[in-house]
């Protein structure tokens, strides 16, 4: 979804800017240099540098959207934990869905992933057939909510 929305503003999908601290700066996500850093100093969870980070964000982009990454920080912290915590694989609809984007996030490289089992040719084909069709769909969808919000 976030490379859709990222596509359905115009922008491109370089998804490294989510995970390289140094692509931020060529990122086309909106305030990507300062939150970027909020998430790699929450993740190391040195208090100093997260209130330094935090200030930034609040800084340069406002309060709500502190607390909106905030908010995605928590929510993803929390889903990882009860998924390694409780060993659950990805499902065979995601993990074919999820291929690619994991791939180049460096994702497989977990531990965890080893719980999934590698998604058979047929999926993976079905998969890059589905993948455009479901892009187009979710950019529909969001350049339609954003009308319906004007």
């Amino acid at each position: 979804m976030l490379r859709a929305s990222i596509e359905s503003e115009g922008g491109e999908d370089d998804l490294r800017s989510l995970t390289d601290g140094a692509a931020a700066a060529d990122s086309t996500v909106r305030g990507a240099t300062t939150l970027v850093p909020f998430v790699e100093a929450t993740l190391r969870g040195d208090p100093t540098e997260i209130a330094k980070a935090r200030d930034r964000v609040r800084d340069d982009l406002g309060s709500a959207s502190l607390v909106d990454a905030a908010a995605v920080i928590g929510n993803f912290e929390r889903m990882v934990r009860i998924a390694d915590s409780t060993g659950i694989p990805l499902d065979t609809p995601v993990n074919v869905a999820t291929s690619a984007i994991r791939g180049e996030l460096g994702i497989d490289g977990f531990e965890a992933a080893a719980r999934t089992k590698p998604a058979r040719t047929w999926q993976r084909a079905l998969g890059r057939v589905i993948d455009p069709i479901a892009m187009t769909a979710l950019k529909w969808r969001a350049k339609r909510g954003a009308k319906s919000s004007d």
